[in-house]
């Protein structure tokens, strides 16, 4: 394969050259976390966590539903019951394994340009993932479809501060289920150049996924296989199991090098204990023992340890997000992810229906707990309404806006003797100001973050221009920047091959369903 034809990327940009841009953004950058992260435990508290999840796995167990998983554990030495398919191991059996998994690992897209870095440092932020609904203010909240899935691809192309492109921001369901993957997938491989992921749900779609991005990227079987060019995100069904099309789909990821975000679905109150330390402590358990068989599949696979623990409103049972328990179980996750040397995955989540003042302090709260805790990867980092079940449009903008304001707080502060800026209050001394300062006008077009959403003029000015609320103001940006919309340069010849294998694909049926 000639290296014209692998050259498949291009340039991050997505707009027309001198078309007008809806706004200015921040250029592509991987951010780093520059504060120590927030640790609510002491050295003691993690090792009882640690000794908890521990006990869990040794005296209770976890169900793997799944009989590959269960020899390759039954052989490793686990204490594995084939009839109830429960698994217990041994602490240092368990410590021994997850050891193996790198601290820190990149993926490389089909535009090497759109590298990603997990691990360390590092943070990075994703779409909107997999909920059925999507809403705008235009058409109301509605069942999600085909057009609305790539309009939320285009989306998450355009801004900047969207790193990797995960699960479908949307659910099309005006797709068939047996080839809605190879659909949606060859829309996210054309529509966009980023890290792109593959639902563990059956083998053929995890298959067919992995060969779109092989494709897409114009790699040999064995350059795909030498580095990480896609992920899966697995949950597991709390409390204490873990199901077979999971953890298929994580195995074949992780014989091929592609790595696995192993997320327990720990709700406290719910499917794990109503105190935040019995449910971090569970979703510790379940997130080490799937890490461990991967590193039975593959010594060395690259793995993240996902944190989805909050509580439920005890009045209904509803999941809430951006709670004080929700920060505080991020936080120690995070304590907990460092102890045993993981990546780590969080999420931005709020339990608000429209996006409103609610959606906006929830989601605010949900990424400073990502922010705090050291979080390497935020699921859902734009975009997310009602727990999960609505993407809004006008949400994924609002939210790209915190985004965006979480990675400028992240520039580290320089002391420079220019940043200290003695001889500028020499300059300006007891009666003047700085408005004018030599050392003001040098600075001041880049000297502050300047936000595309908030508006900042006075109540007159704000009601003399139509008065316009955030979520209006959002409403009109994601349509100008639809409007502006051009995907990303993809080698003809590639587009070709990948569209020749959806076509080949779909002729053989897709992968099988329920109905």
């Amino acid at each position: 394969m000639n290296k014209e034809r692998r050259r498949s990327g291009g340039r991050a940009g997505n707009i027309r050259r001198g078309a007008a841009r809806s706004i200015s953004q921040l250029p592509w950058t991987l951010p780093q976390l520059v504060d120590r992260p927030t640790e609510p435990l002491d050295e003691e508290g993690v090792r009882a966590i640690d000794d908890a999840a521990m006990r869990i796995l040794e005296e209770i167990g976890i169900l793997f539903l799944n009989e590959e998983a269960l020899a390759i554990l039954d052989r490793a030495g686990a204490d594995v019951d084939h009839e109830s398919r429960n698994v217990r191991m041994g602490r240092e059996m368990v410590r021994e394994l997850v050891a193996k998994a790198p601290p820190e690992f990149a993926i490389t897209p089909r535009n090497p340009d759109r590298q990603i870095r997990i691990g360390g440092r590092h943070v990075v932020f994703g779409n909107v993932s997999s909920p059925p609904n999507c809403s705008d203010l235009d058409r109301g909240r509605r069942v999600g479809d085909r057009e609305s899935f790539r309009d939320f691809i285009k989306l998450s192309q355009y801004f900047n501060c969207i790193h990797f492109c995960g699960g479908y921001p949307v659910e099309p369901t005006d797709i068939h289920a047996s080839v809605r993957h190879l659909d949606c997938l060859q829309d996210k491989l054309t529509l966009c150049d980023k890290v792109v992921h593959a639902y563990s749900l059956g083998a053929e779609r995890v298959e067919d996924v992995m060969e779109m991005v092989r494709i897409a990227g114009g790699l040999s079987h064995e350059e795909f296989e030498a580095a990480p060019r896609m992920y899966t995100n697995i949950n597991s069904s709390s409390p204490l199991k873990h199901d077979w099309p999971m953890l298929d789909g994580a195995m074949r990821h992780a014989r091929r090098g592609q790595p696995v975000i192993v997320t327990p679905f720990t709700l406290a109150g719910a499917m794990a204990p109503v105190t935040i330390a019995g449910a971090v402590a569970l979703q510790t358990a379940e997130a080490l023992c799937a890490i461990a068989l991967l590193q039975l599949v593959r010594p060395g696979a690259p793995v993240v340890m996902g944190s989805f623990t909050s509580n439920v409103d005890m009045k209904s049972g509803a999941p809430a997000f951006g709670t004080p328990e929700y920060m505080r179980a991020t936080q120690i996750s995070g304590q907990m992810a460092r102890f045993y040397g993981l990546p780590l995955r969080a999420t931005n989540a709020c339990a608000a229906n429209v996006p409103d003042a609610q959606a906006a302090w929830e989601s605010a709260f949900s990424l400073w707990a990502c922010n705090s805790a050291g979080v390497n990867m935020v699921y859902h980092a734009a975009g997310w309404l009602e727990g999960g079940l609505c993407a809004s449009y006008e949400k994924f903008v609002m939210d790209c806006e915190t985004v965006q304001q979480i990675m400028v707080y992240n520039r580290p502060v320089g002391v420079s003797e220019a940043d200290l800026a003695v001889d500028a209050v020499r300059e300006v001394g007891p009666t003047g100001h700085f408005f004018g300062a030599t050392h003001t006008q040098e600075r001041y077009e880049t000297a502050f973050y300047a936000p595309f959403l908030s508006d900042w003029q006075n109540y007159k000015a704000w009601e003399e221009a139509g008065a316009q609320w955030t979520p209006q103001r959002a409403n009109r940006l994601w349509k100008n920047i639809l409007a502006e919309y051009e995907p990303p340069p993809m080698d003809p010849a590639i587009a070709e091959e990948l569209d020749a294998f959806v076509r080949r694909r779909k002729e053989e049926g897709g992968a099988p369903t329920d109905f």
